[in-house]
This record gives C-alpha cells, sequence and structure tokens, in this order.
C-alpha cells in the first residue's frame, strides 16, 4: 500500500457554514467516491480557505460525514490580488494501491478553472 496525495477544490457562492457544510461536503463525498475510498484509507486532509471565508471551520463538514478519527487542519489561503473568491482546497494524504497517475483530482464547479491539468 503507498501513500498518496488528492487535491481538490470547490467555490462556494456565500460565507454561510450551512453552505460550506454542503459545498465541501460535496467535495469530501466526490474525492472519496472517484479514488474509491473508505474513512479508513485517510492520513491526514489539510483544508485551506480564501481569506472571504470565515464562517465555519471547513474540516467541520468532513467530521459531519463521519470521518472523527482521521487528524484534520484547516489555514487560511494566501490572500492573493486576483485570486479566485471563496474558494475552499483540500490536501487528502491517502493509502491506496493505485499508480499515482490513476488518482483522481477532484475541483467541482468553478474551482475546475484553478487546476486544468488536474481537474477530472
Amino acid at each position: 500500500m503507498a501513500v498518496r496525495a488528492v487535491r481538490g477544490a470547490v467555490q462556494l457562492e456565500r460565507d454561510e457554514a450551512g453552505h460550506m457544510d454542503e459545498r465541501v461536503g460535496a467535495l469530501l463525498t466526490a474525492i472519496m467516491e472517484r479514488n474509491e475510498l473508505t474513512a479508513d484509507d485517510l492520513i491526514s486532509v489539510w483544508f485551506t480557505a480564501t481569506p472571504d471565508l470565515h464562517s465555519d471551520f471547513p474540516a467541520a463538514a468532513a467530521r459531519k460525514l463521519g470521518i472523527v478519527d482521521v487528524p484534520l487542519i484547516c489555514a487560511q489561503e494566501l490572500d492573493i490580488e486576483g485570486a479566485m473568491p471563496r474558494v475552499v482546497r483540500v490536501l487528502a494524504h491517502i493509502e491506496s494501491d493505485r499508480p499515482r497517475a490513476d488518482i483522481a483530482h477532484v475541483y467541482l464547479g468553478a474551482a475546475a478553472a484553478l487546476r486544468k491539468d488536474i481537474a477530472q
């Protein structure tokens, strides 16, 4: 079993806790499904949020999905002029037999424009 990293991002329409839970939950669910993962496959998950998001911690959405015994951390994304607003990014470290080239990185909605090179 190898250690792999999975990337993902989603843009929120508004800064509201319920909306963040919904959109981050959808992102995590898509990452898990597309990579055929269970919570047991997760080693740790990093979340970053742009400085305009402060209604809740993105990691709270993971806990609501039942990801309760995995180390999670949230951080603020750099405040770069012209950057896409209201974005939550994910970097998940996983155990997987998949080759690195077969890892599905998930960028939902408008966030797909952030990484056209790896967005699935």
